[in-house]
Formats: C-alpha cells, sequence, structure tokens
C-alpha cells in the first residue's frame, strides 16, 4: 500500500514539475532568454504539455481513468495555458485557448440545468421525506436518487441543503426516543469549542488581516462563517437522528459527517474481543464513535460478509468490510443486533 501511494506521489511530482517548468519558461528572465527569436516551437510544446501530458499524469496519479474527465482535464489545460503564456506568444493559438472556454461553459450550462431539474423535482422529493419513516437523513438522500439526475453536482446541491435545514429550519423539532451514539461523549462539547475558537479567531484575525489584504480576510470571514453554520448544523444532525431500526436492516449516522445503511443479513459476526476493539482500526474499518476528551473506543465492530457503501460529506460514498460502533446504550444496542440476525437469516 506504501509503495502503491509512493507510486501515485512521483505521477504528482511529474505533475507540478511540468506546471512550474512551464509557468518559470514565460514569467522568468531566464525563460523569456530561452524565447527569443522563434517561439512558436515552444508554445506548441507547452500546449501539448497543457492539453495532454498534464491530464494524463493527473489521471494517473488520481487513477481515474474516462473521456469525460480527460476532456474536462484537457480543457482546463487550456484555460490554464491562457492565463500563464504572454499574449504575445499565444496569439497564434488563441482559438486553442477559446476552445477550452467553450467546454467548460458547455459544462457549466450542463449543471445549471441539472440544478433546475433538481427544484423543479423538490416539490415531489420533499412529499416523499414527509411521507417517509426513515430518518430524513437517508430518505431525502433516497428520494433524491429517484427522482432527480445522479450527478455529484446534486450530491453536494443536497449536502449543501441540509446544512442550512439543520443550522436554521430545526430548531422546533424534538429528538426522536431511540439508540443514540453521542450523548455520553464529549462530542457537542467539541462542536461548541471549536465554535467558539471559530469565532475568536475570526474576531481577532479578520481585522488584522483586513488592513494587510482585503481580499483574504473577506475569504476568510465567508469561510469561517460557513464552518460555523456546518458545525451548528452537525450538532443539530446528530441530535435529532438517532439509530432507526427496521424489520431487516438500520440506519447508523453521525452528524452529517457520515451515515451508513446496515442489513442484518449483510452481518457476518459482531466482534466484542475487548483487546481487539481497543487495538488500532484497520484500513478496511470505518467507525461510528462521537469523539470525547478522553480516548474513546468502539463496543462493537461489525464484520460485514461483503463491503457496504458508508456515505460521507458531500454525498461521497466509500466501501468498507467493518463498522466499528460506540453506542449509549450498550444493552439495548446489543440485543438489537442479535434479534434483528436471528430473525433475518
Amino acid at each position: 500500500m506504501v509503495t502503491l501511494k509512493k507510486k501515485q506521489n512521483v505521477w504528482l511530482a511529474f505533475l507540478l514539475l511540468v506546471l512550474a517548468g512551464n509557468y518559470m519558461l514565460y514569467n522568468t528572465s531566464l525563460g523569456l532568454s530561452i524565447l527569443k527569436g522563434e517561439s512558436q516551437g515552444v508554445v506548441v510544446g507547452s500546449l501539448i504539455d497543457f492539453v495532454v501530458v498534464m491530464p494524463v499524469l493527473f489521471m494517473l496519479y488520481k487513477k481515474k481513468f474516462s473521456v469525460k474527465q480527460a476532456i474536462v482535464l484537457a480543457a482546463a489545460g487550456c484555460i490554464a495555458a491562457r492565463f500563464i503564456i504572454p499574449i504575445e506568444y499565444l496569439e497564434p493559438f488563441v482559438a486553442v485557448t477559446w476552445g477550452g472556454f467553450a467546454v467548460e461553459g458547455a459544462l457549466v450550462l450542463f449543471e445549471v440545468l441539472l440544478v433546475v431539474t433538481l427544484v423543479r423535482y423538490m416539490p415531489k422529493i420533499l412529499a416523499d421525506v414527509r411521507a417517509s419513516a426513515l430518518p430524513d437523513l437517508f430518505s431525502f438522500a433516497k428520494s433524491v436518487e429517484q427522482h432527480a439526475p445522479k450527478h455529484p453536482i446534486i450530491q453536494i446541491i443536497c449536502a449543501e441543503f441540509h446544512m442550512f435545514y439543520y443550522a436554521f429550519a430545526s430548531w422546533k423539532r424534538k429528538a426522536k426516543p431511540g439508540l443514540t451514539l453521542h450523548k455520553n461523549s464529549s462530542y457537542i462539547a467539541f462542536q461548541i469549542m471549536i465554535i467558539h475558537a471559530i469565532v475568536i479567531e475570526t474576531i481577532g484575525i479578520h481585522w488584522w488581516l483586513h488592513e494587510k489584504s482585503m481580499v483574504l480576510s473577506i475569504i476568510l470571514l465567508i469561510f469561517n462563517v460557513y464552518s460555523v453554520v456546518f458545525f451548528v448544523a452537525d450538532m443539530q444532525a446528530i441530535r435529532l437522528n438517532p439509530v432507526h431500526v427496521s424489520n431487516d436492516k438500520f440506519y447508523l449516522s453521525l452528524g452529517l459527517m457520515k451515515r451508513v445503511e446496515i442489513r442484518f443479513a449483510d452481518i457476518e459476526e459482531v466482534i466484542e474481543d475487548k483487546e481487539l476493539l481497543e487495538a488500532k482500526l484497520s484500513k478496511d474499518t470505518i467507525d461510528f464513535v462521537a469523539r470525547d476528551f478522553g480516548e474513546a473506543h468502539p463496543q462493537f465492530i461489525l464484520n460485514m460478509k461483503e463491503p457496504i457503501d458508508v456515505t460521507f460529506m458531500m454525498g461521497i460514498k466509500k466501501q468498507y468490510k467493518k463498522i466499528a460502533i460506540k453506542a449509549d446504550q450498550v444493552h439495548e444496542f446489543r440485543d438489537m443486533l442479535v434479534r434483528g440476525m436471528v430473525n433475518n437469516k
């Protein structure tokens, strides 16, 4: 695994080297001395770097290859070339860079159409959420998948919708009774402490930075306000979404950070060995353990028959073979697991 990561970092190093070389070529006195005389051949080489070489190196680094991604990266390379290569050298090839802008513009238009589609189906989505017995962290995502196109921009918008809902519109809701993961921990205290730190940092640094750079101070202010909203929403989400149990599965979430849907029939075994629980978790294990001021260990590790999807912020999904859990009601949680596994053999 370490060797594989090193190989990936080699591709990233090559990518940065090519980018830095092209930047220095057009923006340093040494580079400009090389360009004296016939420069068209050098510019063509740079365009090949931006449109072909760097996209390939990026895909090798990410280990993701697709025609769509290649087109997007090539278009981004055209745009980057437009900003790095001075116009006096790029003028004979300026149509190539405008092609990059056209492709990126078309993609933006397509994503705007996706957003319009989401807004169009939003009444149906919200009606499904209200009618569902599932926690809205799960029912909203399921309804969106049913009615709206599956696309990363849709997932991001839905994640932001959830965040703003919990931060501003969920305060009249009462927490449902059920098994919880956070009450016997310092999770809420951690969130409040982080919010206080962000507010103090904003007050202290923003005004100082405002005198140095207005743009940076505004960017920092926006980021800090967004962070406060997120942590407030995360507190509300974990408070209002206890573990939901049905006949054949249960729904587990830890605020807005992560959630998973687990079928009882897919659980191979429940590990309760103290030595294993207190050992370092393996890379194929995801933990649903609320943060605490002291060291916190799971009480159960569910070993699944097959890896299952865990959903993170922004709708990002990753598969894990084991689920580590620390519950507030240990005995009730164990009884729920045993009963569900017995009834779904």
